[in-house]
């Protein structure tokens, strides 16, 4: 891998994504996602993905346009989020969702790009995420087809922990506001979120890249996410840097 890894852009980056992958996704809500690589990734075509992501967009948004083009088989999230399709169709028995707590979701992300093969937390202890049982998928009547199974759990420093695997995908989708040639990333503010752990757990991570500089510019202690970590950087034009959607503005009365 050289150095610059900037492709030509988001559709030259995202052609290699094959049926059947399994994807990381940065953002939380609508927040510091991939928009452009997610609607290439839709153009493209790819389908009966396995996407890990914090939610899965929301109607008409970000992973929610995947959802509704029914090119998501599986989704391992810590909620449904807004999305009234990704409901609709968790609750029909068109999708599976594996709900993973929020922090141990990016622990596991973060964990298999580490080389970590499991880890043990506290949280979940005493519920279905530790004994089995949670829903993954529905049958058409309602009926859980299939649920999660038990975990082990451990004595700890005299706490009970339940064992959690980590989380290696074969792609990852991320949006970083300044990145290097050599893939180095700085985030901004809340946009950082899933990120990191996200590009982390992918063997070939994508950045689209809302500016990019030579190799040093970026100082080293401002790096977030080094370049070990991204295989190819897709450069935006300031107006598609400048799209940063949210879910819902909210104003107070004066």
């Amino acid at each position: 891998m050289t150095l610059d890894k900037l492709a030509a852009g988001p559709a030259e980056a995202v052609a290699d994504i094959p049926d059947g992958a399994s994807i990381a996704v940065g953002g939380f809500g609508l927040a510091g996602i991939a928009w452009f690589l997610i609607e290439a990734l839709l153009d493209q075509g790819a389908g009966d993905l396995t996407i890990v992501s914090n939610n899965c967009g929301v109607d008409g948004a970000g992973l929610g346009l995947l959802l509704e083009a029914r090119k998501i088989r599986k989704v391992i999230a810590s909620y449904i989020g807004e999305n009234k399709e990704f409901g609709r169709q968790f609750l029909a028995g068109e999708v599976t969702v594996e709900l993973t707590p929020q922090g141990t979701l990016a622990e596991r992300m973060r964990a298999g790009g580490s080389g970590v093969g499991a880890f043990f937390t506290p949280t979940g202890v005493g519920t279905l995420v530790a004994e089995g049982g949670l829903p993954w998928r529905y049958n058409a009547d309602g009926t859980v087809a299939e649920s999660s199974p038990p975990k082990e759990v451990r004595e700890i420093h005299g706490q009970q922990m339940v064992l959690e695997e980590s989380i290696i995908t074969d792609f990852a989708l991320i949006r970083a506001a300044v990145v290097d040639r050599a893939g180095n990333c700085r985030f901004h503010a809340a946009a950082r979120n899933f990120n990191p752990p996200a590009a982390m757990s992918g063997r070939y991570t994508i950045v689209e890249a809302e500016r990019v500089v030579e190799v040093g510019e970026i100082a080293p202690d401002d790096v977030h996410l080094p370049g070990i970590f991204v295989q190819s950087i897709v450069e935006l034009t300031p107006e598609q840097a400048a799209r940063k959607e949210i879910e819902q503005r909210t104003v107070r009365t004066r």
